[in-house]
């Protein structure tokens, strides 16, 4: 395996969020994780959420070098997030490998900026449905799982970035759970990378927003809690509805869920929904809002 020249890439990454902002109580206000340098000007990917409405980032480097940088752009589909230095790194750039050629039983590196690493495998590719209105087609997961996972580099043995450490989950096989790592491909990068750098987002229009925090209970997809001030808190969900259907489609789990809310029209549009709470259905009307519009914008330092 090439792998230890890759190690040099990875940085730690700190962000401090005001205490007012919208992910603050959820996310805290103080984040650290890793992130991998992409381009020897210093570019940074790391995993969104340890960056999402930060005013102030600081990266470290293995021989303990700290750098301020400016969180550029968080793409919300994707989960990426990107941060500049704005001072020198002088550290290579990890290339970026395919991960779509990467299959279930190859040996992989996962490895995080305090010089932790593992040797761990490919134990699935597969849809992945996150509680916060999240949804990748075919997420990676490793096993044995790295204690310290977000933004985390997966690495291919020949030393190239296969992807971005984003959760530690438990996995049921033959009646054992297993700690397992949810990664997310750099296949996803590269189609979004230029307007990421440009924009600051995806060229997309922005897919319809609820604010809905929910889980997949025997196919019944069940609300944990609601975000204050956004659409379903608005409509009157409550935890422990079930989400039945959606206009007039009925909804067979989380990720059907996602899609049916995302195809419903764009942001703004009034969405039908119908629940069952305490054994009895009843119809709610949400409005769908743009995730974005809550969040404070990054300032340049």
């Amino acid at each position: 395996m090439i792998i230890d020249p890759s190690l040099r890439s990875i940085v730690a990454v700190r962000s401090s969020i005001p205490e007012d902002a919208f992910t603050a109580s959820g996310l805290g206000t103080l984040r650290e994780g890793s992130g991998v340098v992409i381009r020897e000007s210093g570019l940074v990917l790391t995993i969104g959420y340890l960056i999402t409405e930060a005013d102030e980032v600081w990266l470290t480097t293995h021989d303990g070098r700290v750098v301020p940088a400016h969180a550029l752009a968080y793409d919300q589909e994707t989960g990426f997030g990107l941060v500049q230095a704005l001072g020198q790194l002088d550290l290579p750039a990890l290339e970026l490998g395919e991960s779509s050629k990467a299959a279930i039983g190859d040996p992989v590196v996962f490895a995080d900026a305090t010089g932790r690493s593992i040797r761990a495998s490919i134990v699935a590719k597969q849809e992945f449905a996150g509680y916060w209105e999240y949804l990748l087609d075919e997420a990676i997961f490793t096993a044995p799982a790295h204690p310290s996972w977000g933004g985390a580099a997966l690495i291919h043995p020949e030393g190239k970035l296969l992807g971005i450490g984003s959760l530690r989950l438990q996995m049921v096989r033959s009646g054992e759970a297993a700690d397992i790592n949810m990664i997310v491909p750099i296949d996803l990068l590269p189609p979004i990378l230029d307007d990421l750098l440009t924009r600051g987002q995806a060229n997309r229009p922005p897919r319809p927003w609820l604010g809905v925090f929910s889980a997949e209970s025997d196919g019944d997809v069940v609300v944990m809690s609601v975000a204050e001030g956004g659409p379903a808190a608005k409509a009157g969900l409550r935890q422990g509805d079930i989400i039945s259907d959606v206009r007039d489609s009925e909804v067979e789990g989380l990720a059907d869920f996602y899609r049916k809310v995302w195809s419903s029209g764009p942001v703004g549009a009034e969405l039908p929904m119908r629940i069952v709470r305490d054994g009895r259905d009843t119809w709610l009307r949400l409005k769908s809002a743009d995730r974005s519009s809550f969040l404070k914008r990054p300032q340049l330092q």
